[in-house]
């Protein structure tokens, strides 16, 4: 009968409908092979070794930037301002004080991509908004009247706010900063984003070099002895810093300038649990291995009972998890690295730091 076969047919194309969808799923939240961060594309090096300013080139991400950009062939200028900085082979060192727009002039010039990494991060609003909305504000109009093609800002997931946030691509959640800091670097975003730069938004950024990340979570694992808070299922996106370093170098040097343009959330494929992220750190940096359960707010109650700083649960007890589908497609560009392998890699550095 037509009728019976034809309903028959819709019936099987509705299943399978669904099970691809359903494998679709699946298949984003896959553990992906665990990988070191990869080098850029030696094999095929920029034709014309770009040139490339980096601001913040001695920080912790920028320690991490700035030999994969010399290692690309990019002939690179750092803008020093208090720390002293290194020259080498294909580095160029210029003085100059984001606050000060008149020690900018010139310091674009015959630059073909800015790549901006540093920030002031502190409770000092006044500071904040000198260095991360000033100071990018008067980068950008440098970079302007020098006539740059392309300008690349790291910035923060942490400008959308405590939470939760469960797969959230760019533009799904409207920016609501609780901190000076990230409220500063949000209004220094407006600049790039205006003159059609990229800004890319890792949310835990961890590895050699950091004095942030786990070390709160150190203090919050000592300080939560009833349990984690819901039992440690929040969601998170936790990114290696070497494996940032390569996407934003990566964009800096090879990604055309039409592409490198928006807002791109800089994370891992696959978010960790904190129950998960408290397991790792557990066996590869020996932390409090902390079981069980509580109320996020009873959580919060033995954290400041403790002494210790109740907003850590809003960072780590709150799903963040961040899509980073469009850095993905333009050029494989975002991180990769998984937990497991990334606490390895720097565990012997966070030893000897933490103990």
């Amino acid at each position: 009968m037509p009728g019976a076969g034809t309903a028959g047919h819709d019936r099987r194309r509705h299943v399978r409908g669904a099970g691809d969808r359903r494998a679709e799923r699946r298949r984003r939240l896959r553990v992906r092979p665990r990988r070191p961060p990869r080098a850029l594309d030696l094999a095929h090096p920029p034709v014309n070794r770009p040139r490339v300013l980096v601001t913040g080139g001695s920080g912790f991400v920028g320690g991490a930037v700035v030999p994969l950009l010399r290692s690309s062939g990019a002939r690179v200028r750092l803008l020093a301002h208090r720390r002293p900085l290194v020259r080498g082979p294909g580095v160029e060192v210029v003085d100059g004080d984001l606050t000060d727009p008149a020690t900018l002039r010139g310091i674009c010039r015959d630059v073909d991509c800015v790549l901006h990494l540093a920030s002031h991060v502190g409770r000092d609003e006044a500071s904040g908004v000198a260095v991360n909305t000033d100071g990018t504000r008067h980068l950008v109009a440098e970079a302007g009247r020098a006539g740059v093609g392309k300008f690349v800002r790291l910035g923060t997931a942490a400008v959308y706010g405590n939470g939760p946030f469960r797969e959230a691509a760019e533009g799904a959640v409207e920016p609501r900063p609780v901190s000076p800091t990230s409220r500063s670097r949000l209004s220094g975003e407006r600049f790039v984003l205006e003159a059609g730069g990229a800004v890319l938004r890792p949310y835990l950024v961890y590895g050699t070099g950091d004095r942030w990340v786990m070390p709160s979570l150190l203090r919050m694992l000592r300080a939560l002895r009833s349990g984690l808070p819901g039992h440690g299922s929040a969601l998170l996106s936790l990114t290696e810093v070497g494996s940032l370093a390569t996407s934003l170098a990566r964009m800096a040097v090879t990604t055309p300038p039409r592409r490198a343009a928006g807002v791109f959330h800089a994370c891992p494929p696959r978010p960790v649990s904190l129950r998960e992220l408290v397991v790792a750190t557990h066996r590869h940096l020996g932390f409090p291995l902390v079981t069980g359960g509580q109320p996020l707010e009873r959580a919060r109650a033995e954290m400041v009972a403790a002494g210790g700083d109740g907003h850590l649960l809003d960072l780590f007890g709150v799903d963040h998890w961040f899509d980073a589908t469009r850095l993905r497609t333009v050029g494989d560009h975002a991180p990769e690295t998984g937990l497991s392998a990334g606490l390895a890699a720097h565990a012997a550095w966070y030893r000897e730091q933490l103990t």
